[in-house]
């Protein structure tokens, strides 16, 4: 027999205060026996669904995110082997694994039970069921689901910190007193919470200034994620940062956390924040608003917490006069701003870089002893580095990688300007020869980033594209 509707209200009022936040969805064909436990049970639950047909299963999934099913095992007339408990349970599992399921039954034994849960029921309970054994059933398998969607946060979490641990980002070097008026802003600044925007050429260290100011943070031990703005497209953006649940698109095969939750915690480095379309500024604007995030596909927000670091070669001020850019969010990204000089403006660096870059590349590609002699100094010191301390450290790499002797000289390094190797010869080159020189040499600096480059040269992207195939540039 079922229990009193008297009953059910006494242990809800006894028990009033351990109402848990998750949502229920309770699929049985008998009406009465919904009615009942949906009563019972929608003072324990944040949200409590009740369906009499197990058609309606997965779409009640999708649309509420739903966190413990409570599953009839037989829904038609006369068939109590449950199977059909077995099979609806299955096509749960393969929208989400994580859901737990409790089973209920009327026609219960061992057998059907073990059955049950070595098919991957969470639990099993018998009709007429004891409210008490119930609800501690039922709040055992949402600590479950609790648990498996952490475990699965994390093992997201820990590969994203495992390929930031990969990257290759050195210290902020410094000689010259525009790098010491840069570390003095980064440790007065680095301890607070306040939104830092900087601004600089490409390759001027912008990356490696943010990782300094996380590394001297209240954060330091957290995560620190990257963002590249100018490498996402649109249609990316909101799965890349928000994160998506499964299901949500074609391609979503399983639920993923978007660069904002992995981030929590810790810092987020939105490099090329100049990049961004004035529709996203405003989905960005939002979050540091509210704090607070709504994953694709999802219905439910979850807050956020990280230090933010924006990046950008783009002029803000004047992308806010051209309306490309939206004043509020340049106000709310700019509280401190940084300003770093490009490498030829302070040449006293470039010898303390070169020096670390040829003893960390000697290491790396195990050639130690290695030296490089002062007529190679020289000429290092006097060059105007257009790709500042980005084409320094890869111009160093590969002198090392293709040196055969101990001393690096002159000649080991490539190191001429594009107008030094367009007038250094004795015969005229053509137009088309200067335009190949100058979009592979900015594509060089950009590291092939098509859509930067495309910026740089002040042309279109499938222009850039149509350039490279005429002139067979490989980069």
């Amino acid at each position: 027999m079922l229990v009193s509707v008297e009953e059910q209200f006494q242990n809800v009022e006894k028990n009033e205060d351990v109402k848990t936040k998750g949502t229920l969805l309770i699929v049985d064909d008998n009406q009465a026996v919904l009615n009942s436990l949906e009563l019972f049970l929608k003072y324990k639950f944040g949200k409590v669904i009740i369906s009499h047909t197990p058609q309606t299963i997965q779409s009640l999934i999708r649309e509420h995110e739903v966190d413990v099913v409570l599953l009839d095992m037989n829904f038609t007339a006369g068939i109590n082997t449950g199977n059909e408990g077995i099979f609806w349970m299955k096509q749960i599992h393969k929208i989400d694994p994580a859901i737990s399921i409790v089973l209920i039954t009327a026609y219960g034994d061992i057998e059907l039970a073990v059955k049950a849960v070595k098919e991957g029921a969470t639990d099993f309970v018998l009709k007429p069921w004891d409210n008490n054994k119930l609800l501690a059933t039922l709040e055992a398998a949402f600590q479950l689901r609790l648990s498996k969607k952490e475990l699965s946060r994390l093992k997201q979490k820990q590969h994203g910190m495992a390929e930031e641990k990969e990257r290759e980002v050195g210290r902020f070097l410094y000689r010259s007193a525009a790098g010491k008026e840069i570390f003095n802003t980064i440790r007065k600044l680095a301890k607070t919470e306040v939104n830092v925007l900087l601004l600089g050429e490409n390759g001027t260290g912008k990356e490696i200034i943010a990782h300094e100011i996380h590394r001297q943070s209240l954060r330091k031990d957290e995560i620190f994620v990257k963002v590249d703005i100018g490498s996402l497209s649109e249609s990316l953006f909101e799965s890349e940062l928000f994160g998506h649940a499964k299901g949500s698109f074609t391609d979503a095969k399983e639920n993923r956390i978007g660069k904002f939750e992995h981030a929590s915690g810790g810092t987020l480095f939105l490099d090329e924040i100049g990049n961004l379309t004035v529709g996203l500024q405003a989905k960005l604007l939002s979050v540091l608003q509210n704090r607070a995030i709504t994953p694709v596909g999802s219905n439910r927000e979850m807050p956020v917490d990280f230090r933010l670091i924006c990046a950008t070669n783009k002029n803000l001020e004047q992308l806010v006069k051209e309306k490309l850019f939206r004043e509020d969010l340049y106000y709310r990204i700019n509280t401190i701003r940084i300003e770093i000089p490009p490498l030829r403006e302070r040449r006293e660096d470039i010898l303390l870089l070169t020096d670390h870059y040829l003893h960390l590349f000697s290491d790396k590609y195990e050639k130690p002893g290695l030296k490089i002699d002062q007529s190679a100094l020289g000429a290092l010191s006097e060059y105007s580095w257009p790709g500042n301390v980005r084409e320094l450290k890869h111009t160093i790499e590969k002198a090392i990688l293709l040196c055969e002797t101990t001393v690096l000289k002159e000649n080991d390094f490539s190191i001429r300007n594009v107008t030094e190797t367009l007038f250094s010869g004795k015969s005229i080159i053509s137009m088309d020869e200067v335009e190949k020189m100058i979009i592979a040499d900015a594509l060089n600096r950009n590291k092939g980033n098509i859509q930067q480059t495309a910026t740089d040269l002040k042309i279109g992207r499938q222009t850039l594209y149509r350039k490279i195939r005429k002139y067979h540039i490989n980069f």
